[in-house]
């Protein structure tokens, strides 16, 4: 059992490596990094040149778990890519690059990419 695990976590590990291989992020375009569990999703705008966080949303902020609450995992993934944009917009941000990790660009991390897209940043 504990062979199949570590086999998975190579390939999860193989795939996320594949798709960041190409993407890095500046402070004018920052690289938008998604993490989705099983309940929450999490998204950061990241310099990867300085090695900082330019801005970080989550469904675990207190304003949004209110506006998550009862809501669908893609909703919620909506509310998190709106807020992202919102913060990124602030800052001074008008591009960035997506870095999906090794999920697959279905569900909710497309209803976080088009939210995002839709409040004004550019992919």
């Amino acid at each position: 059992m504990a062979d199949l695990q570590k086999l998975k976590n190579k390939k999860r590990l193989r795939k996320s490596r594949s798709v960041r291989r190409g993407t890095r992020g500046t402070a004018e375009r920052p690289r938008l990094s998604v993490h989705r569990s099983s309940q929450y999703i999490y998204v950061q705008a990241i310099d990867d040149f300085s090695g900082r966080t330019i801005a970080a949303a989550s469904q675990l902020e207190k304003d949004l778990r209110g506006e998550c609450a009862g809501k669908p995992k893609s909703e919620a993934a909506k509310l998190v890519g709106a807020r992202i944009a919102e913060r990124l917009k602030e800052k001074g941000v008008e591009a960035a690059v997506f870095d999906r990790g090794w999920y697959r660009y279905h569900g909710r991390v497309k209803a976080l990419a088009d939210a995002a897209r839709e409040g004004g940043i550019k992919f």
